[in-house]
């Protein structure tokens, strides 16, 4: 009969043992500290008004587009069209700021008393 030897080998490596917590971190399930909550309220406040504000705007000026196309290509037919259609891109794209700040307005009122105690919370 044969004499085995057994032998355990093992090799360390550094880069290794990070990338595994990394991904271990990543299956841990995290609580929330209060900062991190205020912070979040915060970024939800400006959030929803940024995004429809950017819906507005992108949709307004691509309007105006249409009403600028209107006028320079087919001046003849659709001048006075498009010279109507133009006018209403523009408005939209001057709504867009002012619908901006009314929603982040309005958001901020509806957070403002958890934001306010939590910021109690973390002066004390």
């Amino acid at each position: 009969m044969e004499d085995k030897k057994e032998t355990f080998t093992y090799n360390y490596s550094a880069s290794q043992q990070s990338e595994i917590k990394k991904i271990r971190e990543k299956y841990i399930p995290k609580e929330e500290d209060k900062m991190e909550q205020l912070r979040r309220l915060d970024e939800s406040a400006t959030k929803p008004g940024t995004m429809v504000a950017l819906i507005v705007g992108i949709i307004s000026t691509l309007i105006m587009g249409v009403g600028m196309c209107c006028c320079m290509v087919w001046m003849e037919d659709l001048l006075i069209p498009g010279i109507v259609i133009g006018i209403i891109g523009m408005a939209g794209v001057a709504s867009a700021y002012p619908l901006y700040s009314h929603i982040t307005k309005k958001r901020r009122e509806k957070l403002a008393p958890e934001i306010m105690r939590l910021t109690d919370e973390l002066m004390k």
